[in-house]
């Protein structure tokens, strides 16, 4: 991409500048980010009432949580009627039924529809999906 480095090989974190992430619509941005802060373990980096990041514990990959205060739900599976899904996060994991029992614990629910036996498609609270897989 032009005007972006793509390889700093700074070691100070803090100082690189080759960042890249996901963000999320959310009616309530700091909400869905310590839900997601607890699910990956991850730290809080930036939090404002309208805007917060979390930052993985290496790497340079974050996710966001944007104000929208006319966020819908998505569905899944999607349907032409209905609100679809823009993206989905996943996230491997070595033991399936823990990982799906911390999400649950945590405010996510398992969707309906199960598409495949080593995948797990949850919902966060506001209703992205996320699979957790083997």
């Amino acid at each position: 991409m032009r005007g972006r480095i793509t390889q700093d090989p700074n070691p100070d974190r803090q100082a690189r500048k080759d960042y890249w992430g996901v963000v999320l619509d959310s009616p309530t941005p700091g909400e869905l980010a310590r839900f997601y802060a607890a699910l990956l373990d991850w730290e809080i980096a930036d939090d404002a009432p309208d805007w917060v990041t979390l930052r993985a514990p290496d790497g340079v990959a974050y996710l966001g949580f944007h104000l929208n205060e006319q966020h819908v739900r998505p569905v899944w599976p999607s349907t032409a009627q209905q609100p679809q899904q823009q993206l989905h996060l996943d996230f491997e994991v070595q033991d399936l039924a823990s990982a799906v029992e911390h999400a649950v614990e945590l405010g996510a629910t398992p969707a309906d529809f199960q598409p495949q036996d080593d995948v797990r498609v949850m919902l966060d609270p506001d209703g992205h999906p996320f699979c957790l897989y083997t």
